[in-house]
């Protein structure tokens, strides 16, 4: 039979479990606004009976109760809603950062119309147009100087804000960074201490928490996904890397990249691999609005910035200025490298190993319209490596031309002012490559050698390979001559030529006579120069000024939209599931403070069972005397 103070015992049980209910819930008021907390509740079991099942006694059959027993503590959480919501907040947070720097990138090209780069380049072309008119005119070539100086100044300001906007993504990369390091340090820390927890059997209720906010945390600033797989070695992975495994954690590091503006390339710490893997979050978004965004801005206003000069000094270079001075570029730039033929030591090993050469011109004057009566195969450059163009005898030197063009090749073609053939390099889409670098022209036939006189002879063993030094001397000895690279980023570099701004009389409007001297009147070459108003760019996608200035406008534009959508859906669909995980973890007041009240009567209860069998026990012990 049972104990006759086993009643005692049975109400110091339910006193405890009604006691602990009522922490919990107190526990939770307490903690209704805390950040990443979870309600929690307490779980009862009936204690186990004195007896088995099948046993019985001749005095009392069946089990004797024992009362209750608190069988844990847990909290509410939804773990399949978890993963959702690490997952949803990846991409929102990617698009918000996003949203944000499209805006200010938008910014830039919404310039006053008085100080735009449009606006002034159509004043620079009228100057030039109203040079025609007036050739002997003084003020009309001191006007064609301070509307060049004056564009000039227009295109460093864009340049200077957007380097600004990629020095700022730079530094918020860095930050980032260091952020995703400590959560990840932080979680980590939080796995061993969960895991000694729950070694002693206990339910680390608030160190799940505090795990789960720094996991929500860290999936906004970078993609993750959590694996619950191993209960007791909980995960975190980025692209099928492992970031937290346990107690141990990987870390990212930051190397300098000397091609891309001296920006922090993203590393994994230990082995120094780029960490491609980073495609969402905050930080998925500030690489790729600095490495492709801003990148692609940069790199298409020095297109128009070299394009636009190089144009102008075709013209300017082949005419005569009021003084007789022939010769000059109206525009200039900052040469990449001092050595003339363009060697540079590309590894910074101290010896010269590559070639920097933008342009390159041919010898021999062409005909666009007179077929070449060759056969060969073209090798060119481009961001996958290498491309190869054929001709044939029937291919006019239009056609070659246009088809180098519109190949994928990151070398471009055309015939100058002189009827040579000029190839020119563009930008380069890959970051290990360098802009406005010709990396390699070949030709199996005698188009570019002998035809053209770019190269000095056919095949392999003449081709021209920037990964060498010296590489000028594979092209033909009576080239019409080459051009070093300009400085990176050449667009923040370029100026009016100070010979001219000494000098206004140099500003060639004539071409020259068969003295080589300046008629008086002549205004042809200031004709050819506004008239490049409407020309083709030959740097890139051909198409004329206006066009570049209406695609970046438009592209840009659109890239505010998209970003301005995107996350307008994904915070739609982030509150949808952050107020029904709300709705199953939060602390409801209402639902809490009626628990208060049930937890409080049991407890009232239990403490008049117990007060009762005290009664009992006392009658037992004191009235039944000898």
């Amino acid at each position: 039979m049972g104990s006759t103070f086993g009643t005692i015992e049975m109400g110091k049980r339910s006193l405890m479990a009604t006691n602990q209910q009522l922490a919990t819930t107190g526990h939770n008021i307490s903690n209704a606004d805390t950040e990443g907390y979870s309600r929690q509740r307490v779980t009862l079991s009936a204690m186990d009976p004195l007896y088995r099942a099948d046993l019985s006694r001749e005095e009392r059959a069946g089990q004797i109760g024992q009362g209750v027993t608190v069988e844990s503590v847990t909290r509410v959480r939804d773990e399949l809603l978890d993963t959702r919501i690490v997952a949803q907040a990846n991409e929102k947070s990617y698009w918000s950062t996003r949203d944000d720097y499209c805006t200010m990138l938008e910014s830039i090209y919404n310039e006053p119309e008085d100080i735009s780069i449009r606006s002034n380049m159509d004043k620079f072309w009228e100057s030039w147009q109203e040079l025609s008119t007036y050739p002997d005119s003084k003020a009309a070539r001191q006007a064609v100087i301070t509307r060049g100086e004056t564009l000039v100044n227009s295109v460093k300001q864009r340049f200077t804000s957007l380097s600004g906007i990629g020095t700022m993504l730079n530094g918020d990369i860095e930050g980032t960074v260091s952020e995703v390091n400590s959560y990840a340090k932080q979680i980590a820390s939080l796995n061993n201490q969960i895991v000694e927890s729950e070694g002693l059997g206990d339910n680390p209720n608030d160190l799940y928490d505090k795990r789960d906010l720094l996991t929500d945390k860290l999936s906004e600033l970078i993609n993750i996904k959590v694996d619950h797989r191993d209960p007791d070695e909980f995960m975190i992975h980025v692209g099928g890397k492992i970031l937290v495994q346990g107690d141990q954690n990987r870390s990212f590091d930051l190397e300098k990249m000397s091609d891309n503006n001296g920006y922090s390339k993203v590393v994994w710490a230990d082995t120094g691999d780029d960490a491609t893997d980073i495609t969402g979050g905050q930080l998925g978004a500030l690489i790729t609005l600095r490495d492709d965004d801003v990148r692609s801005e940069m790199q298409s206003l020095n297109t128009m910035s070299m394009n636009f000069a190089d144009l102008v000094n075709d013209i300017h270079r082949n005419s005569v200025g009021a003084n007789n001075t022939t010769g000059l570029d109206f525009f200039v730039e900052e040469p990449f490298v001092t050595n003339a033929q363009g060697n540079f030591d590309r590894n910074g090993d101290g010896v010269e190993d590559s070639s920097y050469i933008f342009r390159m011109t041919g010898g021999n004057k062409l005909d666009l319209q007179a077929e070449t009566g060759l056969e060969g195969v073209m090798t060119l450059s481009s961001d996958t490596g290498t491309v190869d163009i054929s001709y044939g005898p029937a291919d006019t030197v239009e056609t070659i031309i246009n088809r180098i063009n519109d190949s994928s090749s990151d070398v471009k073609a055309y015939l100058d002012r002189n009827s040579n053939l000029v190839l020119k390099a563009t930008t380069a889409k890959s970051m290990e490559n360098p802009d406005f670098v010709i990396r390699h022209v070949e030709d199996s036939g005698y188009f570019l050698s002998g035809y053209s006189g770019l190269l000095a002879g056919r095949g392999a063993e003449n081709a021209y390979d920037f990964g060498t030094a010296n590489a000028v001397e594979s092209l033909a000895s009576n080239n019409a001559g080459y051009a070093v690279a300009p400085v990176l980023n050449p667009s923040g570099y370029m100026e009016v030529n100070s010979l001219i701004k000494s000098d206004v009389q140099s500003v060639a409007a004539s071409k020259p006579n068969s003295y080589g001297m300046a008629e008086a009147g002549d205004g042809s070459a200031a004709v050819e120069i506004a008239a490049l108003r409407n020309s083709n760019i030959m740097i890139g996608n051909s198409k004329t000024f206006d066009d570049y200035f209406a695609d970046t406008v438009t592209k840009i534009g659109l890239k505010g939209e998209e970003a301005q959508i995107n996350l307008e859906s994904q915070t739609a669909v982030m509150e949808d599931l952050t107020n029904l995980r709300d709705s199953i973890s939060g602390v409801n007041m209402d639902e809490e403070l009626a628990d208060m009240l049930k937890f409080q009567h049991g407890y009232n209860a239990a403490a008049k069972f117990i007060s009762v069998m005290d009664e009992l026990l006392d009658t037992v012990i004191n009235g039944m005397g000898v």
